[in-house]
C-alpha cells in the first residue's frame, strides 16, 4: 500500500511539474511578439525584417486551420496554445475573413482580437466629381481590389442591382473616396455611394435658402450637376449657382454647354458647333426652358450646397477666362465684350476700363 501511495504521489508531482512547465511555456507564448516574415521577398542575412505584412484569411477558415497556418508561416510558436487562447477568450468561433495588417510587436492575443473584430485592411476607391454615372462604373472595372459583378450590364440592369429601378441613374452616386476590404464587390461599393448621395442631398435640402425656384431635391441634384461641370473652382460655385438661379427666376434659358454635350452623347467629338446649339434635345438648354430632365454628372457636396445657397448679385452671364476661372457679367453687352476678350483674343474696352479703375 505504501508503494502504491508513493507511486501516486510521484505521478501527482510529475503532473504538477508538467502543468507548471506548460503554464510557463504558455505565458512565454503569450508574451512573445510575432515574427514577421515577408513571404514574397526573401530577407538576406543581417537585413532588417519588414515592419508589416498582409495576412489574408479566407471565408470559412476554422480556428485549427488558422492556428496551424500561423505556425507554419513562422508567426507563432505553437498552434495548440493559440487554440487554447481562443477558447480562454471565448473567441473560438469569432474568426472573420479578411486581409489583415500584422505589425511588429503584436502578440498572440493581439492577433486573435484582430481576427475576431474583423478590422481588415481597407483600400481606397475613388469616384470623381463631374464624371458621369457610366464613367464611374467603368472606372471600377480594372480595380484589382474589388470583386466584379457589374461587367456587361446595361444602365437599367445596374439600377436593378442597386435597388433603384424607377429612376434615371445619372447623378445618384456620391463622388468620394471609399475604403473597402479586398474582394468587396463593386455592387456593394455603388450601393454605399448611392446611399451617401441620398443622405447628403437630404441634409443639404433641409438647410436650403428660401425663395429658390427649385421645387424638389431632385431638381437641386440636376442643377448641382451642371454647376459641377461648369467650374472646378470651389470659390466660384456659389457665383455660378447665382447666375443659374437668377436665370430660372427670370424665365431665361440656362444656355450652358455641358448640358448640350451630355445630350450629344457619343456624337460629341470635343467641339460644339453652331448646329449643335440649335439641335433640339431634352438636354440642350439653349433651346429648352428650365432644367434638363436629369442630372448630367456626379455632383459633390460643394456643388449641391452652392445650388441651394447661391451667391447674391446681378450677374446673368459668365465666360471662361482660359485660366480655369470665369468672368461674370450683368448685361449682355458686357458679356459679349468678355467673349471677345477671353474667347476670341480681341479687346474689350468695357472690361479693361473697369480693371483700370480697380485699386
Amino acid at each position: 500500500m505504501r508503494a502504491f501511495f508513493s507511486g501516486l504521489l510521484s505521478l501527482i508531482f510529475a503532473g504538477v511539474v508538467v502543468a507548471a512547465v506548460l503554464l510557463l511555456e504558455y505565458q512565454r507564448f503569450l508574451a512573445t511578439p510575432i515574427v514577421l516574415i515577408n513571404p514574397d521577398a526573401p530577407v538576406a542575412e543581417g537585413a532588417p525584417q519588414p515592419k508589416q505584412i498582409l495576412f489574408p484569411i479566407r471565408p470559412g477558415t476554422r480556428l485549427r486551420a488558422l492556428a496551424t497556418r500561423l505556425t507554419d508561416e513562422g508567426l507563432i510558436s505553437d498552434p495548440y496554445f493559440f487554440i487554447a487562447l481562443a477558447y480562454q477568450q471565448r473567441l473560438q468561433d469569432q474568426i472573420k475573413a479578411g486581409e489583415y495588417a500584422l505589425v511588429d510587436g503584436m502578440r498572440p492575443l493581439d492577433l486573435l482580437e484582430l481576427f475576431a473584430t474583423g478590422r481588415s485592411v481597407q483600400f481606397p476607391v475613388t469616384l470623381i466629381e463631374g464624371r458621369t454615372f457610366r464613367d464611374a462604373v467603368d472606372s471600377l472595372a480594372d480595380n484589382e481590389v474589388l470583386t466584379h459583378e457589374l461587367s456587361g450590364l446595361s444602365d437599367a440592369e445596374l439600377m436593378r442591382q442597386l435597388g433603384i429601378e424607377d429612376e434615371h441613374p445619372e447623378g445618384w452616386l456620391f463622388p468620394d473616396t471609399y475604403l473597402v476590404a479586398r474582394k468587396s464587390t463593386d455592387v456593394e461599393l455603388l450601393k454605399r455611394a448611392h446611399a451617401r448621395m441620398k443622405q447628403v442631398l437630404s441634409e443639404e435640402w433641409e438647410q436650403r435658402a428660401e425663395g429658390l425656384p427649385i421645387e424638389t431635391p431632385y431638381e437641386a441634384l440636376i442643377l448641382a450637376s451642371i454647376i459641377e461641370k461648369e467650374t472646378g473652382l470651389a470659390e466660384e460655385r456659389p457665383d455660378i449657382a447665382g447666375v443659374f438661379i437668377r436665370r430660372l427666376q427670370q424665365g431665361m434659358r440656362l444656355q450652358t454647354d455641358p448640358t448640350v454635350i451630355y445630350g450629344m452623347g457619343d456624337a460629341y467629338d470635343g467641339n460644339i458647333r453652331r448646329e449643335d446649339l440649335r439641335r433640339k434635345t431634352s438636354y440642350n438648354t439653349y433651346v429648352i426652358d428650365g432644367l434638363p430632365p436629369t442630372p448630367i454628372a456626379l455632383p459633390g457636396r460643394e456643388a449641391i450646397h452652392a445650388a441651394l445657397h447661391p451667391a447674391p448679385g446681378d450677374a446673368l452671364y459668365f465666360v471662361a477666362r482660359g485660366d480655369g476661372s470665369h468672368h461674370f457679367s450683368a448685361t449682355l453687352s458686357e458679356h459679349n465684350c468678355a467673349v471677345r476678350k477671353y474667347q476670341l483674343g480681341g479687346r474689350c474696352e468695357m472690361i479693361e476700363a473697369h480693371s483700370e479703375e480697380q485699386p
